[in-house]
């Protein structure tokens, strides 16, 4: 395609088989038709449906410019498309206007990647005075989310009264602290004192005073606007409203976690309970909502999907910011078992499959040590496994280390401090174990003190200082497997168990990660009755209690958690609603 490319261009710039010329304004083109008609959809149809310009050697564009219509045109021809914040409204707006899809995808990627505090508000105008959704929903978000940047911006000073109330009384405005608001609020009236003061009572409501800290509350005294006599009466209902303590009970803030909490794969059943189906979805949570007095909740959007095939039973590793899935099952029999290996990569939205795993496996662990990623034990095909293998990314490639001491499945490994941990599991017996030991690929095993109850396809996370296990299912005494709801902390120093509060509900094969000091443990199902868990439950150490923090996005059992900073959102809006062409962007300083 690149070498067809080149020819064609090469072609064009040397005029050879032309059939038409364009005159615009500064100047004229010499240009093949058919070129242009893939292209746009405006010549196109000038071409292709028998107007007279179909048949002029000469057509005449009094309303384009000439530059701006060559670099359009270029682009059919090479692909590539220069430009910068200086052009590239201009551009854009051409592209639009001719329906020049090629172009046009790659101003909306270079506007979606290049949106920045200083620009955005002009992509939110620019958006609007076209009527573009996709792209105006971009930019609105990317304000809110960087609300605090934005506010300081000369720009934002100019924005209308209406657009301002929408941002502030969105819910999904992020801000540290409610001060932020009020200083934005306060900026903007003060830059158009005159006009805009009769607007500061409809504004001040959406600063949220009781969420304030007396000291934050301090710089809100001590702004200068106060001592306008038609403010007085607005500062003392502020105050009264930032000393009430009811009113604080029905007010919240959302805030939104610096790095995102990513889903992977998974299945579930269907809403009439008589089908399941596996997932290739991914999703992320967008934001928190925390209130003050009500249950906090996350508010979850997809990423989009991961290559084929679906999987759950999974694996998943982050390394140097990339998402690495591992292995799992396609479907529910024998010889669905994977060992293929794909990596994400949030900042290019591209997927990459790897070198395959040398055995397949499903319900193992992966950890990542000295960045190398480690796939320990688990099923395959028929039984467990105790073989444990190294992916080196250097050289894309797979080798064996030492073997664990015994076959394990639906165990969870996870490293601190340079050591790999690893607790329970199923025996070749298919008996829950109780054991925690450190694994070194070198030597092996070094086994330290047993839980308190035996268990599997259990949740384990290190959080500070101590390991967490929750979840899963265990063996009774009469050998059955049953849910396990009681949960267990480690010590690393004085090598004991010490239990915590149980869960509510069963969270068999669910997903975990630590968040903001608290532990996540995401879907599941039980044991005992086969019933999707659609819950996620967080685990917050200073409360020492669970709290309920919404329902799973679809896919819950079997499936994997993962932490991956917020680009996500970039690329996941970039990608999956604007759906740029493969095509190359020249971004020019």
């Amino acid at each position: 395609m690149t070498i067809s490319l080149q020819s064609i261009q090469q072609l064009w710039m040397d005029r050879v088989g032309c059939d038409v010329t364009l005159e615009a304004c500064g100047g004229l083109l010499h240009v093949h038709r058919v070129i242009l008609a893939v292209s746009s959809d405006y010549f196109r149809g000038m071409f292709t449906s028998g107007m007279k310009e179909s048949h002029q050697p000469f057509v005449t564009l009094p309303f384009l410019l000439a530059s701006e219509l060559e670099v359009l045109i270029g682009c059919s021809y090479s692909g590539a498309l220069p430009m910068s914040w200086q052009c590239i409204f201009e551009i854009t707006s051409t592209a639009l206007q001719l329906q020049y899809q090629p172009a046009l995808s790659l101003c909306y990627n270079f506007l979606c990647q290049e949106i920045n505090p200083q620009t955005c508000l002009d992509v939110v105008s620019f958006a609007e005075a076209y009527e573009i959704p996709q792209l105006l929903e971009f930019a609105d978000d990317f304000v809110l989310r960087h609300f605090q940047m934005v506010a300081c911006t000369s720009k934002f000073t100019d924005l209308s009264a209406k657009k301002l109330l929408m941002y502030l009384n969105s819910n999904s405005l992020y801000v540290p602290s409610e001060l932020v608001i009020f200083k934005a609020v306060a900026a903007w009236i003060q830059a158009k004192p005159r006009i805009r003061l009769r607007l500061a009572h409809e504004l001040m409501k959406t600063v949220q005073f009781p969420l304030m800290t007396f000291k934050e509350f301090k710089e809100v005294r001590s702004q200068t606007m106060w001592c306008n006599p038609n403010m007085a009466e607005l500062y003392k209902e502020i105050f009264e409203d930032f000393c009430s303590s009811e009113s604080a009970q029905h007010q919240f803030r959302i805030y939104m976690p610096k790095e995102s909490l990513v889903l992977i794969g998974g299945d579930q059943i269907s809403e009439d309970l008589s089908s399941r189906s596996i997932s290739r979805e991914l999703w992320f949570g967008n934001s928190l909502r925390n209130h003050i007095g009500v249950k906090k909740a996350l508010e979850w959007r997809k990423l989009g999907e991961m290559p084929e095939p679906a999987r759950f039973g999974h694996e998943v590793a982050v390394l140097k910011g990339r998402l690495y899935v591992l292995g799992g099952k396609k479907y529910y029999g024998i010889g669905d078992t994977l060992n293929n290996v794909y990596r994400y990569d949030p900042c290019e939205n591209s997927w990459e499959f790897l070198a395959e795993m040398q055995e397949k496996r499903c319900s193992f662990s992966v950890v990542v040590l000295n960045e190398k990623i480690y796939a320990i034990g688990g099923h395959s095909e028929t039984d467990p496994i105790d073989s444990v293998e190294r992916y080196c990314p250097s050289t894309n490639s797979w080798s064996f280390t030492s073997p664990l001491d015994l076959p394990l499945s639906g165990h969870v490994a996870k490293v601190t401090q340079g050591q790999i941990f690893i607790t329970g599991g199923e025996n070749n017996d298919y008996l829950c174990v109780a054991s925690l030991f450190l694994y070194h690929p070198e030597t092996g095993s070094t086994y330290l003190a047993n839980m308190a109850s035996p268990r599997a396809h259990h949740c384990m996370e290190f959080l500070g200082e101590y390991l967490y296990v929750a979840g899963g299912v265990t063996t009774d005494d009469t050998m059955t497997i049953v849910d396990q709801l009681s949960c267990e902390v480690y010590s690393p120093v004085a090598n004991c168990w010490t239990a915590f509060a149980s869960l509510p509900v069963p969270h068999v094969g669910a997903g975990s990660a630590v968040l903001e000091g608290r532990f996540y443990v995401l879907g599941g199902y039980s044991q005992e009755d086969y019933t999707d868990n659609k819950v996620v439950h967080r685990y917050d150490p200073a409360r020492q209690k669970w709290e309920n923090m919404g329902k799973m996005p679809g896919p819950n059992n079997d499936i994997r958690a993962c932490l991956l900073f917020s680009v996500f959102h970039v690329a996941c809006v970039a990608s999956s609603v604007l759906s740029p062409l493969p095509l190359v962007v020249v971004s020019q300083p």
